[in-house]
């Protein structure tokens, strides 16, 4: 073989050899980033897992004692070493219900506002300030709601309502007793203002995904601005909308500081939306550090369990609402 033959083919086997250390670097890498990857997948099952753990092993005591019969009481008594769940967990319902029976369409007709009618010079603007709502402490929800909302609702709203539905058999009932300013329903407001900014910026967001050609075609054939929200943007983003409102009622199943300061922390069951109550997080809150003996501390790792499952439950009936309608949708 000539010299030049011999320099082309030391070429090819130095560009073979080249690009085979290359190959072999970018399966190591792959091999690296799968097994890290991996890694943080198990991880989060491990934590998931250890809390889960901790907190049956925590609950134990309390659980053994009290038996099912926890869930169904509403005693909570540190002295005499009685204590019962239904309290917390009923406040945890009836406010996060409030809540979102607030936040959900306010936000989405605040979405709506943003995406289809709002000016182009406001859009911004409104937009940034429902998205600040998100970032304020809830502490700082807690003290205004105390000392500004409270008061306005003792002295305006509350005795509104009582003298509005006073004669209406159902509502007089949620309605009723003395004006305190501070308990469920005050609660339940402080959270959807803090739910609302989840709700509104996944729904703009999603709104922002639908096609115009959907839209235009729907005004196109003479629909009202409502039948394009109701017939056309909701059906197309149903999933996203459900996925930020589950967001925002996982937000309001565990807010803890904004919702002690005005629930009133009362460890009882009453009809009246006015009553003072108290919720699982805020329980836990308010005695954890005071709480003396074996039996008192796992009752209140208890109440953690039984948050734990409720949002849980919340989250898998989210799922698999969203499952049945990507079914439904084909």
């Amino acid at each position: 073989m000539s010299e030049v033959a011999l320099k082309d083919a030391g070429v090819r086997e130095a560009e073979v050899i080249s690009r085979s250390a290359v190959l072999r670097r970018l399966r190591l890498n792959d091999k690296i980033f799968h097994g890290l990857t991996r890694a943080a997948a198990l991880a989060v099952l491990a934590l998931l897992s250890g809390v889960i753990i901790a907190l049956i092993l925590g609950a134990a005591p309390a659980l053994g004692t009290f038996g099912i019969g926890f869930l169904f009481d509403q005693s909570w008594n540190p002295v005499t070493e009685q204590f019962g769940a239904l309290a917390p967990i009923y406040g945890t319902l009836v406010t996060s219900a409030i809540a979102m029976l607030i936040a959900v369409p306010v936000g989405l007709m605040i979405a709506f506002f943003l995406t289809e009618l709002c000016p182009m010079a406001l859009r911004r603007p409104i937009g940034i300030a429902i998205e600040l709502l998100a970032g304020i402490p809830s502490i700082i929800y807690g003290i205004w709601g105390l000392f500004v909302f409270a008061p306005f609702l003792q002295s305006y709203v509350q005795p509104f309502l009582i003298d509005l539905f006073g004669s209406v058999p159902v509502l007089s009932t949620l309605f009723a007793g003395p004006p305190y300013g501070i308990g469920m329903l005050t609660a339940g407001l402080i959270l959807a203002i803090m739910v609302l900014p989840f709700v509104t910026s996944i729904s703009r967001d999603v709104f922002d995904a639908v096609p115009p050609v959907l839209k235009e075609a729907a005004y196109g054939v003479g629909c009202t601005t409502w039948e394009v929200f109701r017939h056309v943007v909701l059906p197309f983003t149903r999933v996203g909308v459900i996925g930020g409102c589950m967001l925002g009622l996982g937000r309001a199943l565990g807010e803890t500081m904004a919702v002690t300061f005005v629930i009133g922390n009362a460890h009882h069951v009453s009809a009246s939306l006015f009553a003072p109550g108290t919720t699982i997080s805020a329980s836990i809150a308010n005695e954890f550090t005071e709480a003396v003996g074996d039996l008192y501390t796992s009752s209140l790792v208890a109440l953690g369990l039984i948050l734990f499952f409720i949002t849980f439950i919340v989250l898998s009936i989210a799922r698999y609402m969203l499952l049945r309608l990507q079914q439904r949708a084909g």
